[in-house]
């Protein structure tokens, strides 16, 4: 069921005061990305702002600053890229989601970066097994290629362009994400990509950026009215 419009609060969860949270005992939105490469053009800090941004776009739900590590294992072949794992943002997302329900209803991690699925999925049914209004979703939209391509790209034209290195725009592999996985166990993007794109950025821009983030947005708001976790936490 959807939170009520009372939990509803001032402003994002870094600015409010104690007294101020105390009162409105927000609903939270956590956005959770990584610090990893995304290939010569695009910031370590992509998928953080893409999860910030939709998280930011919620209805009914207070912006708690950002979960910014993730588990990007297989980034680490390339310089720049900080990895948690997967057990660890486990433990990361349990403790926050105990610690924060104890004044907070309800809190939804909204995932940038696909590589922590896995630990969410585990750390938000143990969260609910406990007892826990908690869930999550994927920033997600069908479609999309896998990592730096024409999809990121797109979408950082249009949130911050500034920080788009369009002249170091280059494709990547564009084989099926399920051909590559072999070789992404074993050896990372790195193995298969040397740039670490996967896909083909060229040809972005901030107009398509602007139409896939507004169907994100569309896709995450429905899902957070509707308020139906699965068996994994995650929203339908």
């Amino acid at each position: 069921m959807p939170a009520p419009d009372s939990l509803a609060g001032p402003g994002p969860l870094a600015v409010a005061t104690w007294p101020e949270t105390d009162a409105s005992r927000p609903a939270l939105a956590v956005p959770v990305g990584s610090v990893e490469q995304h290939g010569p053009h695009l910031p370590l800090d992509t998928d953080t702002r893409i999860a910030s941004a939709v998280a930011g776009r919620l209805p009914g739900l207070v912006v708690a600053p950002a979960i910014a590590y993730g588990a990007s294992g297989e980034h680490e072949g390339f310089a720049g890229t900080v990895s948690l794992g997967s057990e660890v943002l486990k433990s990361v997302v349990v403790e926050y989601g105990r610690s924060a329900c104890r004044w907070s209803p309800r809190v939804l991690f909204v995932n940038g970066h696909g590589g922590n699925a896995p630990a969410l999925a585990e750390a938000v049914a143990l969260l609910r097994y406990e007892g826990r209004d908690a869930a999550w979703l994927p920033c997600a939209v069908p479609g999309a290629d896998a990592h730096a391509g024409r999809t990121e790209t797109s979408l950082l034209l249009h949130l911050s362009p500034g920080l788009v290195h369009a002249d170091l725009v280059e494709c990547g592999d564009v084989r099926p994400i399920a051909d590559l996985m072999p070789a992404l166990r074993s050896g990372g993007v790195a193995a298969v990509s040397p740039n670490g794109v996967l896909g083909d950025p060229r040809g972005a821009t901030a107009e398509e950026g602007a139409r896939v983030f507004e169907q994100m947005c569309a896709r995450a708001a429905d899902a957070v009215h509707r308020w139906d976790p699965d068996a994994r936490g995650m929203l339908r």
